[in-house]
């Protein structure tokens, strides 16, 4: 009988172990500290049988008067990087970021966390240790390609072979960026939108055909800055709607550019006839 008693407790311990609007998502400081994809619960607990999540069990016996240790900080001002990117992305499921993401954890970035972590009885550091991202993510979903890159941002693809001879500006929808490239060298990048399902940006190769410093569209009386038709009434140009509401809004066909003074140093640059590919 004692032996049955000791082969169940051992059997038990065992067991106990994400001009054309419509109105209709890096690096660190280089600071040691823990990746969030390397180690970090990137979804809740699974709570075990009784209601009791693993992160909830007791802990070990301490020697009295020995204090906790502090949880390990993962991101602070100053930081930046894809993971801050995600980081913003999930504050701004729960409405305590509404900017961004951008990427950079500036001022705004750490009084969300202040507000996120006051709301539950965390201390209001502003830094993001391993405690408050445990919250965070048990609170939110894994962020999509389009939720980290809203505000555009995102890395540009490799160019379409036909960009790389003579005049381009070679559009990329898979990246959702704008290459402006002489002879196969890239003189700069910028994030761009398009169409929506309804009124989808051409794809194709075409070439500028005319070019616009301050057009006005006909159709839907939109200020079009900067535009440079290449497609019937379809062109490259600034959207103050893309700047402000991201890739939540769309055109109707247009490419849209949000960084006004990358639009106008290209525009600058841009000649009638250069070459314009659209590509996936």
């Amino acid at each position: 009988m004692r032996r049955s008693i000791i082969a169940l407790a051992g059997t038990a311990a065992l067991a106990t172990l994400c001009g054309c609007t419509v109105r209709t998502p890096d690096t660190q400081d280089g600071r040691a500290r823990p990746p969030v994809h390397a180690g970090v619960p990137r979804t809740a607990p699974t709570p075990e049988p009784g209601g009791t999540a693993p992160d909830d069990k007791p802990s070990a016996a301490r020697t009295p008067g020995t204090p906790s240790p502090a949880p390990a900080v993962l991101f602070r001002r100053g930081d930046s990087g894809r993971d801050v990117r995600e980081l913003q992305a999930r504050l701004r499921q729960l409405a305590w970021l509404f900017e961004g993401p951008t990427g950079r954890y500036e001022a705004s970035t750490e009084e969300a966390v202040k507000g996120f972590q006051g709301k539950r009885g965390l201390p209001r550091t502003g830094t993001t240790d391993t405690v408050t991202w445990d919250r965070l993510v048990g609170m939110t979903r894994e962020p999509g390609q389009w939720e980290l890159y809203l505000m555009g941002g995102q890395p540009a693809a490799a160019p379409d072979s036909r960009c790389l001879t003579g005049r381009v500006l070679c559009i990329d929808k898979t990246s959702r960026t704008l290459r402006w490239m002489i002879d196969g060298r890239t003189v700069s990048t910028m994030s761009v939108r398009f169409g929506s399902q309804y009124t989808p940006t051409r794809e194709g190769v075409f070439q500028v055909y005319w070019k616009s410093r301050d057009h006005v569209s006909t159709l839907y009386h939109t200020p079009m800055p900067y535009a440079m038709f290449f497609s019937g009434g379809q062109a490259v140009h600034y959207s103050a709607d893309f700047a402000a509401r991201g890739y939540a809004g769309a055109s109707h066909g247009c490419v849209n550019v949000r960084d006004e003074a990358a639009v106008s140093a290209l525009f600058a640059q841009v000649r009638s006839g250069d070459k314009v590919v659209v590509s996936w």
